[in-house]
C-alpha cells in the first residue's frame, strides 16, 4: 500500500536523498514542503497524509554568523507548530530529525539514549527544546512519534569537514593531524534513509528517542585513508607534534584561517554513538558499512 508522506525540508541535503530513496522503494505519494512554506501550514494541508517527516531546521553554523534567536524560531517554534497540527490531524506518525548535539557536544566513552542531555550550543539547545515538547504532549491512541538523533550525516550533496578532507587528499596535500588518535561515528545518508523507511513500514515500533549512526566508529586517519583509496592514492599522513598544531590553531582563530581551534576539535575529537536501540527495536542490520559509505560519498565529490 502506497502511503502519503509529507516531508519538510525536502530540498535540503537529507531531503533530496530521502526523496530519491523512497521513490526507488515505491513510496510515490510524497509531498515536499520548504521551510518557508512550512510557516503557513494549516490542518487541511495534512489531508490523507499518513506520516510527517520533519527535516526542515536551522543547521549548526560552524562560522558562528547566525543569530541565536533563529535556532529557537526554526528548530523549536516551527517544530512545535507542526507537531500541534499533527496532534489535531489524522496523521499517524511524526518523525522528527533532531541531532546527537541535542544530547552532548562532546562524548567520553559511548553516547547512548540514556545520557542526560546537556547541550552547549544554541543549535543543540533548540533541538532539545523541540524534543522535550514532543515528549511532553499526551499522545492520542493510534499516533506515534520518533525522534531520531543522527550523528554526522554524509552522502551525495554533502558539504563540510568531510569534503575538506577529501580536497586535501585529491590535491595531494598531506593530512597534518595524523598525530591525533581518535574515534568518531559517522552516518551514511543511505543508512538514515533505510531507518526512516523501516519506521514507515513497521507498525509496532514504540515512540521515543533513537540515535542513528553507522555500525563502526572510525579515526580521522582511517577516514583519510578511505578517501585516498577512492582516488587510488596512498594516503599522506603527517605526524606533526600536537603542541605545534595547537599553536597553529590559535593563530587561525585570530587570523580567520581554515585551521582554527573549533575545526581542529571537529577533526580530532572522540564522538562515538551507539545505534543498538534503533537496530534492536526495528530488528534490522544497516545496509551500508561505514567505510563503504564514506567511499560512496567521496565518489560523489569526484563527480562535481
Amino acid at each position: 500500500m502506497i502511503k502519503k508522506i509529507l516531508i519538510t525540508g525536502g530540498t535540503g541535503f537529507v531531503g533530496q536523498n530521502l526523496t530519491q530513496y523512497l521513490n526507488k522503494n515505491r513510496y510515490h505519494d510524497l509531498i515536499s514542503l520548504t521551510r518557508a512554506r512550512l510557516n503557513s501550514i494549516e490542518l487541511n494541508d495534512l489531508d490523507r497524509v499518513d506520516t510527517i517527516i520533519h527535516l526542515a531546521g536551522k543547521a549548526h553554523d560552524l562560522k558562528k554568523g547566525s543569530n541565536s534567536e533563529e535556532y529557537y524560531k526554526v528548530n523549536f517554534e516551527l517544530t512545535k507548530k507542526l507537531y500541534n497540527i499533527f496532534m489535531g490531524s489524522n496523521v499517524k506518525k511524526f518523525i522528527f530529525i533532531s541531532s546527537v548535539k541535542a544530547a552532548a557536544d562532546s562524548v567520553e566513552g559511548m553516547l547512548t539514549e540514556t545520557y542526560v542531555p546537556d547541550p552547549k550550543t544554541h543549535y543543540g539547545k533548540s533541538k532539545l527544546m523541540a524534543e522535550d515538547y514532543i515528549q511532553s504532549q499526551t499522545l492520542p491512541a493510534g499516533k506515534s512519534y520518533y525522534i531520531l538523533r543522527p550523528c554526522m550525516i554524509h552522502g551525495p550533496g554533502n558539504k563540510g569537514n568531510l569534503n575538506l578532507l577529501y580536497q586535501f587528499v585529491r590535491k595531494g596535500i598531506p593530512y597534518p593531524l595524523a598525530s591525533f588518535e581518535n574515534e568518531r561515528s559517522f552516518l551514511s545518508v543511505d543508512n538514515l534513509c533505510f531507518v526512516i523507511k523501516e519506521l514507515l513500514e513497521q507498525e509496532e515500533v514504540p515512540s521515543g528517542i533513537y540515535q542513528v549512526s553507522d555500525d563502526e566508529a572510525l579515526s580521522t586517519n582511517e577516514v583519510v585513508s578511505s578517501l585516498a583509496e577512492t582516488l587510488n592514492r596512498t594516503p599522506k599522513l603527517w605526524h606533526i607534534p600536537k603542541s605545534f598544531i595547537f599553536a597553529l590553531a590559535k593563530i587561525g582563530d585570530k587570523l580567520k584561517l581554515p585551521l582554527n581551534t573549533e575545526r581542529l576539535n571537529k577533526l580530532t575529537e572522540n564522538y562515538v554513538v551507539s545505534n543498538e536501540k534503533i537496530k534492536n527495536v526495528l530488528n534490522i542490520q544497516l545496509p551500508v558499512p561505514a567505510r563503504e559509505g564514506l567511499q560512496l560519498t567521496a565518489r560523489s565529490f569526484n563527480k562535481r
